[in-house]
C-alpha cells in the first residue's frame, strides 16, 4: 500500500502536468480547464469518426459490372485496400489535427472531406478516367499551393477572386452529390433508361429496405442529439445485417460479407504513389482538378473556421477569425500528407462546432481528438467489414445538412440567382463538383454584364470563366478524344 508521502509525489505530478498544459494552451485566457477540453474533444471524435469507416468505402474501387469507380490496386482485394485507406485517413487527420493543436492552439479537427473523396473516386478517376496515382498527385499539388497561399498571407486576393454566389452555393451543391451518392448505394435511387433516375424497389431488395430503416434510425439519433450518432447508426445497421446472415433471413453476401479479409496495415502500394501520377499528365484536365480540390478546400475550411469560430466566441469585432491562416495552414499540412500517403483532401470538420458547444475553448480539445483517432488503428479491420449500404447513410445525413447553406445565397437578385443555381444544378446533374464550380464562374460575368454591372466583375473574374469555357469546349466537342 502507497504511502501518504508516494500519493502526494503522484499528485504533485499530476498537478505539474496539469500546469505545464494549462500554460501550454492558455486554459486561464480562454476560461477553461484539463477536464472541459478533454470532454470536448470526445465529443469531437464521437461526431466525425464515421470518416475512418466512410472515406475509404468511398475511395475504394470495386471491379466488375456491378462495381464503382475509385483506388484498386493489383493483387489486393478490395478489403485490403479499404484498409489501407482506413490508415491513411487515420493518419493525416493525426497528422492535420496535431498541427491545429500545436501550431494554430484552436479545437478544430480535420480529416479527409466529404465530397472531394466522392469528386476524386466518381469524377475523376470514373468519370475522367484518370489514374488514381495523378488524383492523388492533384491533391498532393493543391496541398502544396495552398501552403504557399497561406504563408505568403494571399488569401484575401484569393477569396476576392470567386464569385460570392458560387461561394455560398457550393456546399448545397456538394450536398446535393453526396445524396444522389449515398442514395444509390443504398439502393434507394436506381438507373432508369427513361428518367436517368427512379425508385428502386426498395421492399423487395433487402439491402435497400435495411438502409432506409438504418438511416431513419440514425436520422433519430441525430435528431435526439446523440453523441456519435452517425457512427452508432452505421455499426448498428450492419449489425443488423450480420444477425439477418446468421439467423438465415438471407444468404451470405447480400447483407454482410461472405469471408472477412486478413488485417492490412501496410500502405506500401498508396504511400509514395502520388509521384507516379505525375507522369503524362494532361496539363489542361490536370489543372481543372487541382483547382477544384483546391476551391472547394479553400472555402469549404475557410467557412467552418468562420462558423466553428463564431460558435465559439472566437471571432474579432469584424466577424473575422483572428491568425486564421494557422488553422488554414494546419488543413494544408493535411492535404500534403494525404496526397502522399494516398488519401484525398483534408479539409476542417464542422462536427468541430460540438466541441466547442462542450466548452472546447484550446488546441488541447483537438489533441485529444488526435490521440483518438491514433487509437482507432486497432479497429482499423472494421472497415471492411462495414457494407456499402450501411457507410453511404452517413453521405445522405451530410448531405441533408449540407442544403441548409443555400439560405445565404440572395435569391431575389438575380445576378446571385443564377450562378448559384447553376452551381448547384450542373453538379449533382453532371456527377461532377468540377463542372457545378465551372458553370457558376462562367454564369457570372455574363449576368453581370447583362444588368449592366461590369464594373463590379474583375479581370480575374473574366479570364477564369473564358478558361472554362475553352475546358468545356475541348472536353465535350471530342476535339481531343481520350485527353483524360
Amino acid at each position: 500500500m502507497a504511502s501518504s508521502g508516494e500519493r502526494s509525489t503522484g499528485d504533485g505530478a499530476s498537478e505539474t502536468t496539469d500546469s505545464a498544459l494549462a500554460n501550454y494552451f492558455g486554459f486561464a485566457d480562454h476560461d477553461t480547464d484539463l477536464r472541459t477540453e478533454v470532454v470536448a474533444g470526445i465529443t469531437t471524435f464521437l461526431a466525425m469518426s464515421y470518416i475512418v469507416v466512410v472515406n475509404p468505402s468511398i475511395l475504394t474501387g470495386i471491379p466488375g459490372e456491378n462495381g464503382k469507380p475509385g483506388i484498386m490496386i493489383e493483387g489486393y482485394t478490395a478489403g485490403e485496400v479499404q484498409q489501407m485507406l482506413a490508415v491513411t485517413t487515420i493518419v493525416s487527420a493525426v497528422i492535420a489535427i496535431v498541427v491545429m493543436a500545436l501550431y494554430a492552439n484552436r479545437p478544430f479537427a480535420q480529416a479527409p472531406g466529404l465530397g472531394l473523396n466522392a469528386f476524386m473516386a466518381f469524377t475523376v478517376i470514373g468519370t475522367l478516367g484518370i489514374p488514381w496515382q495523378t488524383a492523388l498527385a492533384a491533391v498532393f499539388t493543391e496541398g502544396v499551393l495552398f501552403i504557399a497561399l497561406t504563408a505568403i498571407g494571399a488569401r484575401k486576393y484569393v477569396i476576392r477572386l470567386f464569385p460570392d454566389p458560387v461561394k455560398l452555393s457550393v456546399g448545397t451543391g456538394i450536398g446535393l452529390f453526396l445524396g444522389i451518392i449515398g442514395l444509390q448505394e443504398m439502393g434507394v435511387v436506381v438507373d432508369d433508361p427513361a428518367t436517368l433516375l427512379t425508385l428502386g424497389n426498395v421492399a423487395a431488395d433487402p439491402a435497400a429496405l435495411l438502409a432506409v430503416i438504418g438511416f431513419f434510425l440514425t436520422a433519430a439519433l441525430y435528431a435526439r442529439g446523440v453523441k456519435g450518432s452517425i457512427v452508432v447508426g452505421i455499426l448498428l445497421t450492419t449489425a443488423a445485417g450480420w444477425l439477418a446472415t446468421t439467423i438465415g433471413f438471407v444468404g451470405p453476401g447480400v447483407l454482410f460479407p461472405e469471408s472477412l479479409p486478413s488485417a492490412q496495415y501496410d500502405i506500401t502500394p498508396l504511400f509514395g504513389a502520388f509521384l507516379e501520377g505525375f507522369a503524362n499528365v494532361d496539363a489542361l484536365a490536370f489543372s481543372l482538378v487541382v483547382f477544384t480540390f483546391f476551391f472547394v478546400d479553400f472555402f469549404d475550411t475557410a467557412g467552418t473556421l468562420v462558423g466553428v469560430g463564431q460558435a465559439g466566441g472566437f471571432l474579432d469585432e469584424n466577424n473575422d477569425l483572428p491568425d486564421i491562416d494557422r488553422p488554414l495552414m494546419a488543413d494544408a499540412i493535411g492535404t500534403t500528407v494525404g496526397g502522399i500517403v494516398g488519401t484525398s483532401t483534408v479539409t476542417t470538420f464542422v462536427e468541430s462546432a460540438t466541441g466547442v458547444e462542450e466548452g472546447g475553448r484550446t488546441g488541447m480539445t483537438a489533441l485529444v481528438v488526435a490521440a483518438l483517432f491514433l487509437a482507432t488503428l486497432v479497429v482499423v479491420p472494421l472497415a471492411a467489414v462495414i457494407p456499402l449500404y450501411a457507410s453511404h447513410i452517413a453521405l445522405v445525413i451530410v448531405a441533408l445538412l449540407l442544403l441548409r447553406n443555400v439560405v445565404a445565397v440572395e435569391w431575389d437578385d438575380i445576378t446571385q440567382a443564377i450562378p448559384a443555381g447553376l452551381t448547384v444544378l450542373i453538379m449533382p446533374l453532371t456527377y461532377s463538383i468540377a463542372y457545378g464550380i465551372a458553370a457558376g464562374i462562367v454564369s457570372y460575368p455574363v449576368i453581370k454584364a447583362a444588368v449592366g454591372e461590369s464594373d463590379e466583375i474583375s479581370a480575374g473574374q473574366w479570364l477564369l470563366a473564358v478558361a472554362f469555357v475553352v475546358y468545356f469546349g475541348v472536353r465535350t466537342s471530342g476535339v481531343i478524344e481520350g485527353m483524360v
